[in-house]
């Protein structure tokens, strides 16, 4: 018997639904509009892509968009200016600066100068700090969006036994602080785990975000475990471009009592968390409820 399919697609449109009503609301009763601002550097293919798509879908829910693209040459000083007056901008809710950036441009530094209160992608070390500790954090999205999926397909996680594979600050760390503030019983694994394989068959929740096409396989899966596939990786298959996840698809789907597939899982849910918490954000710095 084959696992239940979560649809992230579907999910994120309803999320984007119910965005869209709030800020009408936020709109008729107190006369604003959250603002989230874009930044790309440079012209990588698929950073254009995304920060179009962006774009799309903050306007589609009634916020206002602010694209800022600069020149693949464009120094640190000039692209650290520009953060600092998106900072001091009112209409100007929430900051993205799309990764990966140029190379004579740390990333850190830029990330270490977006204000907290409008550090969307939950990257600032103020946020990782807050939800560490319990606190209102500005959360990073793709791992809330994760744990949106496993709620709604599980409901209450108390208690229950994850496992994350991957460790990085965008996903791995963040998932798993999520998860215990869920009070499940985490574990973090990554390249250096003894027994990897048999780690990740004690999960009834496996977060799979390591970045390696296809490396958890289906006999790596505990029988009705839910499985979250983070990865996103094209490979060439039979002469041509395929998406496939952190996960075996095929054999794991035969396994699991369910699983996000690639594409169509957790992808879509990435750009909706982000204006959720641009929401959140524009909400907090009016003093209203988030």
């Amino acid at each position: 018997m084959n696992a239940k399919i979560i649809d992230g697609k579907a999910f994120a449109e309803g999320l984007r639904g119910r965005l869209a009503t709030e800020v009408a609301a936020l709109k008729a009763q107190h006369g604003f509009v959250p603002g989230l601002a874009v930044v790309l550097v440079g012209e990588d293919p698929a950073s254009q892509v995304y920060v179009r798509n962006k774009a799309k879908q903050t306007s589609e829910v009634g916020m206002a968009s602010f694209e800022h693209k600069l020149a693949k040459e464009t120094g640190q000083a000039e692209l650290l200016a520009l953060v600092e007056r998106l900072n001091a901008d009112p209409k100007v809710n929430g900051i993205l600066v799309q990764l990966p950036l140029p190379k004579q441009i740390d990333p850190q530094a830029v990330l270490d100068a977006i204000d907290p209160a409008k550090d969307v992608d939950g990257f600032h070390v103020v946020n990782a700090g807050k939800l560490a500790t319990g606190g209102k954090a500005l959360v990073p999205c793709t791992p809330l969006g994760c744990l949106m999926l496993l709620k709604d397909r599980l409901g209450d996680l108390s208690g229950k036994r994850a496992v994350v594979v991957g460790r990085s600050n965008i996903v791995g760390k963040p998932m798993a602080q999520l998860l215990l503030g869920e009070s499940c019983t985490v574990t973090i694994a990554h390249s250096r785990t003894r027994d990897l394989p048999g780690e990740c068959r004690r999960a009834e929740i496996l977060i799979a975000a390591v970045g390696k096409p296809e490396m958890i396989r289906g006999d790596w899966v505990q029988p009705g475990a839910t499985v979250i596939d983070v990865g996103i990786n094209r490979i060439e298959r039979e002469g041509k471009t395929k998406l496939v996840g952190d996960v075996a698809y095929d054999e794991a789907v035969k396994v699991a009592g369910a699983i996000t597939p690639v594409p169509g899982g957790v992808g879509p849910m990435t750009i909706a968390v982000l204006l959720q918490n641009t929401l959140t954000a524009a909400r907090r710095q009016r003093g209203l409820p988030a």
